[in-house]
């Protein structure tokens, strides 16, 4: 039997005890087993894939970029780690990232308390013994007083319901599972579904593969150039040696991330001021354009400007008319969707071998076993390339039968939407932690530093129940309607709710229609979960 921290003698389940079990070994999972461990728990993490990564382990498809700057997107709880690892480029792509954190995990030695190729489906509260009893899909169920999903915000892929799928001759690729090996696409005629994030950056690299690339474009994504770019020595010896201030920086701002936010509105200038200041982000590139004035996501006229400034440079771009005007995005405002950054999207559409299909024009009837037929022609195709996202935030929860107190499933209880208190945890499931979990910034910030945020707080919590020899903790009921109805508050004062985004669960069909990410900024939720645990965990229940 494992050792523990905690008294075992009222826990009757079969298997290993553990002091905590973390499901997920992407950035979340893998720095809770780091703290966990250093504070003297025993642990277990259970990981579906075959090794460690999370999202970049399974988001291998051609171009898979992550958003953030390297240098941001990375741990900064070791000085040592920060140090020793260099960056290769700007924005680091998805073989990178993964190398990373393969590198912490051994680094670290954590890998002797991960089981991989072990998916969980069911976790089990049991009230006599306030324990979980975790249930792996391919060997004995363990034990655990402490249970922490790090399942991921964007970790189950979302298959269309298209006619004829099944039906098709050719090859199917989704972004979100794609095959280790290399997929050439030499000499094939590809489609694409989907022009999101995973389709914006894959297209580019796709068209430069495929004989011809045909993109079915659902609805135009407002995209942002990255302006990606070698990481030089000169650049990185100045980010190690203010790395300390960097950090505070980012951690102090609403996005976890330095966006150079101007405090300015944008209707507080004239046109030419604001054309220069777009201009000069938009040369910079990445999240930036969104701090160029203070009131972009909160008042739809001063979003109109920046929006109609994307709209111009696609126009600048895209040579033939007709194609450019397909791609101009409208009905929503720039940022309530998750922004695209992109290396050479829009440029892409002036090659003579792709092809764009508007499908609000042209609606997609069905996949035939050769091709994809719209309401206008049929598309000959070899491969079809599905980027159609994400059952976002509560998706791999979802997949996992969790039972809390009384046998009560946390899938009914959140019928209608899911119901946390600060993202951390669900009245009726002592014991149970969420990272980055919905109700909390997660996919509105720099995830890192939302994790790391998150990771710290409940590693305090957990430290905080074991030194006062309580048994379990989780969330009022009071607490957790006051905290729902605060971010269903901040929200609506907000242009996030105007767009049919995966912020809302829109894309998935029969999901409940609610905001679930915090958008009150990093700053402000980390100043609250600091009040909540200086006030020894007020709206949280102590057993």
């Amino acid at each position: 039997m494992a050792n523990s921290h905690f008294a075992q003698s009222d826990v009757g389940q079969q298997g290993d005890f553990f002091d905590a079990v973390i499901v997920g070994a992407g950035f979340s999972g893998l720095y809770m087993l780091y703290k966990l461990r250093n504070q003297g728990l025993s642990v277990r993490l259970f990981e579906a894939g075959s090794d460690v990564g999370g999202t970049w382990y399974w988001n291998r498809y051609p171009g898979a970029r992550c958003d953030v700057e390297s240098v941001d997107y990375s741990y900064s709880f070791s000085e040592e780690l920060q140090q020793e690892w260099s960056w290769q480029e700007r924005y680091p792509a998805q073989p990178e990232i993964l190398s990373y954190l393969r590198h912490v995990a051994d680094r670290f030695d954590l890998r002797r308390d991960i089981v991989l190729d072990t998916k969980v489906t069911a976790t089990t509260y049991d009230d006599s013994s306030n324990a979980w009893t975790v249930h792996p899909d391919n060997g004995v169920p363990v034990t655990s007083r402490f249970c922490i999903m790090a399942t991921g915000c964007l970790s189950i892929p979302k298959t269309p319901d298209v006619p004829g799928l099944q039906n098709f001759r050719g090859k199917v690729y989704h972004t979100a599972d794609w095959p280790e090996y290399e997929v050439s696409f030499a000499e094939e005629r590809v489609g694409v579904i989907g022009t999101g994030s995973s389709g914006v950056q894959t297209i580019p690299v796709l068209a430069e593969r495929a004989r011809h690339l045909t993109v079915f474009q659902r609805t135009a994504a407002y995209s942002v150039p990255a302006r990606n770019r070698p990481l030089d020595a000169e650049t990185e010896r100045a980010v190690k040696a203010n790395y300390t201030e960097r950090r505070r920086t980012a951690r102090a701002m609403p996005a976890g991330l330095d966006v150079d936010p101007n405090p300015q509105s944008a209707l507080e200038v004239d046109a030419e001021q604001r054309e220069r200041e777009y201009s000069r982000r938009w040369d910079r590139g990445g999240f930036v354009v969104l701090g160029a004035y203070s009131d972009l996501m909160t008042d739809q006229r001063a979003n109109d400007t920046i929006s109609e400034f994307i709209r111009n440079k696609i126009r600048d771009t895209v040579t033939d008319r007709e194609t450019a005007e397909k791609l101009l995005p409208s009905g929503f405002p720039f940022g309530a969707k998750r922004p695209c950054y992109d290396t050479g999207y829009y440029e892409t559409f002036n090659r003579e071998d792709v092809t764009l299909v508007d499908l609000k024009q042209s609606p997609l009837e069905t996949i035939t076993p050769t091709g994809v037929q719209t309401s206008g022609e049929h598309h000959e195709l070899d491969s079809i390339v599905l980027a159609t996202g994400f059952d976002a935030m509560t998706g791999a929860l979802s997949r996992i039968d969790i039972l809390g107190r009384n046998g009560t499933a946390l899938a009914d209880k959140w019928t209608d939407g899911p119901r946390t208190y600060l993202g951390l945890g669900s009245e009726g499931f002592p014991n149970l932690f969420f990272l980055a979990g919905p109700g909390s910034p997660s996919v509105l910030t720099n995830m890192v530093t939302a994790i790391e945020q998150h990771v710290e707080w409940i590693a305090r919590c957990i430290e905080h129940v074991r030194v006062n020899e309580y048994r379990s903790i989780e969330p009022t009921a009071e607490a957790e309607d006051q905290w729902v109805d605060h971010v269903n508050y901040v929200a609506d004062q907000t242009l996030y709710p105007q767009a049919n985004s995966w912020y809302l669960g829109a894309n998935v069909p029969g999901k409940p229609r609610i905001f679930m990410p915090y958008p009150g900024g990093m700053n402000a939720y980390e100043d609250k979960c600091n009040e909540v645990a200086e006030q020894g965990y007020s709206g949280f229940a102590l057993k």
